[in-house]
């Protein structure tokens, strides 16, 4: 028997899963990602442009809910696409996803 394999406890789930972020803004000259997971930072997590206009980003997320804004051309913004609307500790409206 081989000392070094891991095996899976029952039970066992993954704790991050990778999430595709997308947002439609062919005029803006840039998009990031920022949220609860990256201590609200509005430049960490810049996303890249598609030739079709739409901006994307992969984050790897916890099992969770997480809140989340785009930054479009650096002005917050809500996700038309996310699971709903919630507010955060400073009662500002941010999007929220649910990941599982």
């Amino acid at each position: 028997m081989n000392m070094n394999t891991t095996y899976a406890k029952p039970g066992y789930t993954r704790l991050v899963k990778p999430i595709n972020f997308y947002y439609a803004a062919p005029e803006a000259e840039s998009v990031t990602l920022m949220g609860d997971f990256n201590g609200w930072n509005p430049t960490s997590h810049p996303m890249q442009r598609r030739v079709d206009g739409w901006w994307f980003l992969q984050m790897p997320l916890a099992h969770g809910h997480h809140q989340y804004l785009f930054v479009v051309d650096g002005t917050p913004t809500l996700d038309p696409h996310a699971t709903g609307v919630t507010r955060n500790h400073r009662y500002e409206e941010v999007s929220l996803m649910a990941v599982s």
